[in-house]
C-alpha cells in the first residue's frame, strides 16, 4: 500500500469496548505501516464503563447473549471453557451446560473483552504492527494542528505528543450536579459501589431503564436477599437491618422496560441499514432530507409485512404517530408490573418455541437502521422523532433479561418496589440537608415526596456541546454543535419567536439545536463552517447524540468502527 506519509501515527483515546472494535479493525486491515498509541484511563482493556467495577458489580449481567455480540476471535462459548473453576463457581456458571444465548456476569463478560484485547495486541505484535498502551491515562485536552496536518493529544502533567489520527473512544461519561455536595443525592448508579447502602427506607428512583434496573439489583441487594420458595418461585427477603426499604421509581410514561425474546436476527439487521444511494436519491426527491416515514416503512413495516402478515394487517395503514400511539395506549392502560409479568410468559413462550415476537424484533432493527442517517432528517422529523418513537422504542428494545425481570417482580410482590407515572412536568429538588423531593402530579392532585436518597437513573445522558471534555476542540473551533434544518421555516421561526431555547437562526435560517456536535457519515466532525476534519473521529457515543439518537452498544461500535476504518485508509491512499 502506498501512503502519503509512508507512516501514520494513530491515537485511539479509551480502551473500552469502542477501543477495542477499533484496534480490531485497524489489526485485521493487514496495514503495517502503522504505529498505534491507545490511551486507557483505568488499568484494564477492553472492560469500559459497563464491565468493570466503574460500572458494575457482582449482582449486574449483560442485556445480550454470546450469540448476539459482533464476531470476536474467541466465542464466548469456547471462553468459557478456559476461565478458572473458581470465578465460575463465584457466579454459578457450570462451563458443560453453557451456552451462547447465556446472558453473562457482566463483571465475567469484561474479562471475556480483555482476553479479546490481549489476543490482538498478540496479532498487531506478530504482525509488526508499533502498538504502545498508556493505562491510568486520561487524556487532558486535543488540540488540532491544521498547518501541521496533526493532533496534539494533551495529558494532565503536561505532556504531549503528535498524532496523524485521532479517534476518541471514551464511551460513557456521567457529569455530577449534585453528587458529593448534596448528602444522598447521586447523579447515576455508577460506579455501583457508591450505592451500596443500608437503606432503612424509601429510596427515589429516576427512570425505569436499564440503568435504573442496575440500581435497583445493588439496593435490593444490600438490603436484603433473593431465595426460591418451594415452587422454584423467586423471592424476596428483607434485610432484618432494613425493614422500611422499599424502592420508588419514578418514570414519566409509567412503563417497565420490555422482556428479552428469542430474536430471528440476533445481530438486529445490520444488513437494512439504508444504503448510501439510497439515502441521497429519497433527499434529492425530498428538498434535501431524509424523510423519517420513508425510514419507518422501509425498516419496520416492510419487515412485519414478511415476517407476521397477521399482524401486519392490523398496522399497513398505519403511520408512525399511530402505531407508536396504538402501541403505547395498550401498554400504558395496564398496570406496569402486571404488563411485565404478561411480557415475561411472552418472552418465555417465544424463547421455548424459538419464535421472535416480530414487531419488537423490528422495532429494534428500526432503532439501529435509522441511527446512521438520522444526522439528514429534518428538524421536525427530528421533533417527532424524540417526542413520537424514541419514548417507545426506549421501553421496547431493552431487552431486560429474564432473571432481572424475576427479580423486578420478586420486589414487587414483597412489597419492596413500585412505580409511579410523574409525568413531563415533574421536578427533582435537591434537599440541602440530603436527599429530595420528588414533585409531580397524578390524577389530578400534586405531590411532594421527600426521600433520603436519591438515585438519577435515566441511562447515559446525551451531552450538550458546552459539556462536551476536550476545551480545546470548542476554543479552536474544530468542533460544532449539531443542527438540523427545517423544512418548514415558517415553523421553525414560529418555535424561534416562541422562545424555545433549542432553536437557531444563522443567516435568516432557522435550525434545531440537538444534543453533543456535529458529524458527517464517516464519524468525523464539522467545524462552523461545516468543513470536515480528516484527523479526527468521534466513536464516543454520548458526543454525537444528536446525529446517533440511538445506539445499541456492542453493535454500534462494530459498525462505527467500519465505516471510520473506511475513510481512514481512503485518506492514507495515495494515487500509484
Amino acid at each position: 500500500m502506498k501512503t502519503k506519509t509512508g507512516f501514520l501515527k494513530i491515537a485511539i483515546i479509551g480502551g473500552g469496548p469502542s477501543g477495542l472494535f477499533m484496534f480490531k479493525r485497524l489489526v485485521d486491515s493487514g496495514v503495517q505501516n502503522l504505529a498505534i498509541d491507545i490511551y486507557e484511563q483505568g488499568d484494564c482493556l477492553g472492560c469500559g464503563m459497563p464491565y468493570s467495577r466503574a460500572g458494575a458489580a457482582d449482582e449486574h449481567i449483560t442485556n445480550v447473549s454470546g450469540n448476539e455480540i459482533p464476531q470476536m476471535a474467541t466465542s464466548v462459548s469456547d471462553w468459557i471453557k478456559t476461565v478458572p473453576k473458581d470465578t465460575l463457581d463465584k457466579y454459578h456458571i457450570d462451563p458443560d451446560r453453557f451456552n451462547e444465548y447465556k446472558v453473562l456476569p457482566r463483571l465475567l463478560f469484561g474479562q471475556y473483552l480483555s482476553y479479546q484485547f490481549n489476543l490482538l495486541l498478540k496479532q498487531a505484535k506478530a504482525a509488526g504492527l508499533e502498538t504502545n498502551i498508556h493505562y491510568k491515562s486520561l487524556v487532558a485536552d486535543l488540540i488540532d494542528q491544521p498547518e501541521q496536518e496533526m493532533v496534539n493529544v494533551l495529558m494532565p502533567d503536561g505532556s504531549e505528543a503528535l498524532y496523524d489520527r485521532v479517534i476518541i473512544c471514551t464511551g460513557h461519561l456521567w457529569p455530577k450536579k449534585h453528587e458529593g455536595k448534596v448528602p444522598g443525592w447521586f447523579d447515576s448508579p455508577y460506579p455501583p459501589e457508591k450505592i451500596s447502602l443500608y437503606a432503612n427506607h424509601p429510596v427515589a428512583i429516576r427512570g425505569a431503564s436499564l440503568t435504573a434496573i442496575d440500581a435497583v439489583r445493588t439496593l435490593a441487594r444490600h438490603n436484603g436477599e433473593f431465595i426460591k420458595d418451594k415452587k422454584g418461585k423467586l423471592c424476596f427477603q428483607v434485610s432484618a437491618d432494613s425493614p422500611n426499604f422499599r424502592i420508588v421509581m419514578h418514570s414519566r410514561n409509567g412503563l417497565l422496560p420490555a422482556v428479552r425474546f428469542h430474536l430471528e436476527d440476533t445481530h438486529l439487521g445490520k444488513d437494512t441499514v439504508l444504503d448510501e444511494k439510497v439515502i441521497r436519491r429519497q433527499m434529492e426527491l425530498n428538498d434535501g432530507f431524509l424523510p423519517l416515514d420513508y425510514v419507518f416503512e422501509y425498516n419496520f413495516k416492510d419487515g412485519i409485512r414478511e415476517h407476521d402478515p397477521d399482524y401486519y394487517q392490523k398496522i399497513k395503514d398505519m403511520r408512525m404517530e399511530d402505531f407508536v400511539a396504538y402501541t403505547m395506549n395498550s401498554r400504558e392502560q395496564r398496570d406496569p408490573f402486571e404488563l411485565l409479568k404478561a411480557e415475561y410468559a411472552e418472552a418465555e413462550r417465544s424463547i421455548k418455541q424459538k419464535r421472535s415476537v416480530y414487531w419488537k424484533e423490528m422495532l429494534a432493527i428500526l432503532s439501529f437502521a435509522m441511527n446512521y442517517p438520522a444526522k439528514h432528517f429534518s428538524a421536525e422529523d427530528m421533533l417527532c422523532l424524540q417526542e413520537t418513537l424514541m419514548p417507545l422504542i426506549s421501553v421496547v428494545i431493552a431487552f431486560v433479561p429474564q432473571s432481572s425481570a424475576e427479580m423486578l417482580m420478586a420486589l414487587h410482590d414483597a412489597g419492596r418496589l413500585s412505580m409511579v407515572t410523574v409525568g413531563e412536568d415533574s421536578e427533582v429538588i435537591p434537599d440541602e440537608n440530603g436527599g429530595a423531593t420528588y414533585s409531580y402530579t397524578e390524577d389530578g392532585q400534586q405531590h411532594k415526596d421527600h426521600y433520603p436518597v436519591f438515585v438519577d437513573s435515566i441511562g447515559q445522558p446525551h451531552l450538550v456541546f458546552n459539556q462536551l471534555p476536550f476545551p480545546g476542540l470548542r476554543e479552536w473551533h474544530t468542533i460544532s454543535p449539531a443542527r438540523l434544518r427545517f423544512h418548514d421555516q415558517k415553523y421553525g421561526q414560529e418555535l424561534l419567536a416562541q422562545g424555545d431555547k433549542n432553536i437557531v437562526a444563522l443567516n435568516g435560517v432557522t435550525y434545531l439545536t440537538v444534543p453533543g456536535l456535529a458529524i458527517n457519515d464517516h464519524f468525523q466532525p464539522l467545524d462552523s463552517y461545516n468543513a470536515l476534519n480528516d484527523r479526527l473521529y468521534i466513536m464516543a457515543v454520548p458526543f454525537i447524540g444528536g446525529y446517533n439518537p440511538d445506539y445499541s452498544g456492542l453493535d454500534f461500535c462494530e459498525a462505527a468502527s467500519k465505516i471510520i476504518l473506511g475513510s481512514l485508509l481512503g485518506t492514507m491512499l495515495a494515487p500509484d
